[in-house]
């Protein structure tokens, strides 16, 4: 019963925490003058994925449960964005725009995130297979020199996305502007550390809730690192992409999720080769592969419809599910 309050009172304040940080991080981009890409990609997705690096980071400091915990977590964040997340955001704008309703996110930032992810994750996939020492830790040194290489093709792309009407665009006027707070000084960068800050006490909240559903079914560290961890502190603020979609901000949605990819894809998965057992193991391997179909399909679907529809989605969905099949199978 206690799980259950917990996760009743983290849940608005998650939501009261998405819409403040949303709404703040629009008008951090505008201020800038930088493309929506730049605003979801990295501002937006970085923002919102700092915090679970702190999970198996942590994890990691302790030998056995701990180092199962940390690769559990560094691999679960990308299986749940490329799969459940975008799910998510597929019946969103089912339900905001039909089912045949057209997303729009710009294309090449779109393709410019799916494309390193992909690299930096097969990397990652292969290092399973490396012995250990020197040889990982010169491909966890790549991988985080590859991150630095996005972050740089991102903003590079920026000023000419700009030029062609991709800058980001603030619709609504700042959430605590409306009230005597107007006169604070940056008061743009204010409410984005308090809305960051309602999400992570509420992803928080969340975390421990499910964390004791865990307990009481009984589920198996790896597992718990593999789906509960992910959903309970990444998903939630994934909530951002939910607004922005029904908004009709198709760019900042998709960005805010895959730019998170790419961060989770290489810079943890850097992390795991260095500080814990990177070993093939059937489970480990299984939810590589599941997310890198996941974003193949999509990286597929972009190169051959005209326009993505929430149906095409919603298929993340059911890879998450065929996940969670295997994972319960006996």
């Amino acid at each position: 019963m206690t799980a259950f309050l917990i996760l009743l009172v983290a849940l608005p304040v998650i939501l009261a925490g998405a819409e403040l940080f949303t709404n703040a991080i629009e008008h951090v981009g505008a201020a800038f003058e930088v493309s929506e890409g730049v605003t979801g990609s990295l501002l937006a997705a970085v923002g919102t994925a700092l915090p679970e690096t702190a999970v198996p980071l942590l994890a990691s400091l302790h030998q056995g449960a701990g180092e199962r915990l940390a690769v559990g977590a560094v691999l679960g964040a990308p299986l749940m964005l490329s799969t459940l997340a975008l799910g998510v955001m597929g019946v969103a704008a089912w339900q905001s725009r039909g089912l045949r309703g057209a997303l729009t996110p710009e294309r090449g930032g779109l393709r410019r995130d799916l494309d390193w992810f992909l690299v930096f994750f097969i990397l990652a996939l292969a290092g399973l297979y490396l012995p250990e020492g020197l040889p990982r830790r010169v491909l966890a040194t790549i991988l985080v020199a590859g991150y630095a290489a996005y972050v740089v093709a991102t903003v590079r792309a920026s000023k000419a996305l700009v030029a062609a009407g991709h800058e980001t665009n603030a619709a609504n006027g700042l959430h605590l502007a409306r009230h005597v707070l107007k006169r604070i000084p940056g008061l743009r960068y204010f409410q984005l550390v308090l809305g960051l800050a309602f999400i992570l006490s509420g992803a928080q909240g969340f975390v421990v809730g499910v964390k004791e559903l865990g307990h009481l079914l009984h589920v198996p560290v790896l597992a718990l690192a593999l789906v509960i961890v992910p959903i309970a502190t990444e998903l939630p603020e994934k909530v951002n992409s939910v607004l922005w979609i029904r908004r009709g901000q198709d760019t900042l949605a998709f960005g805010n999720i895959t730019g998170a990819l790419v961060f989770q894809g290489s810079l943890l998965p850097a992390l795991g080769m260095t500080l814990t057992p990177w070993r093939p193991i059937p489970l480990l391997l299984a939810a590589m592969l599941i997310t890198i179909a996941g974003v193949v399909i999509l990286r597929l679907r972009i190169m051959r419809a005209t326009a993505l529809r929430p149906y095409h989605m919603v298929i993340g969905g059911l890879l998450y599910a065929a996940f969670l099949g295997y994972l319960l199978a006996p």
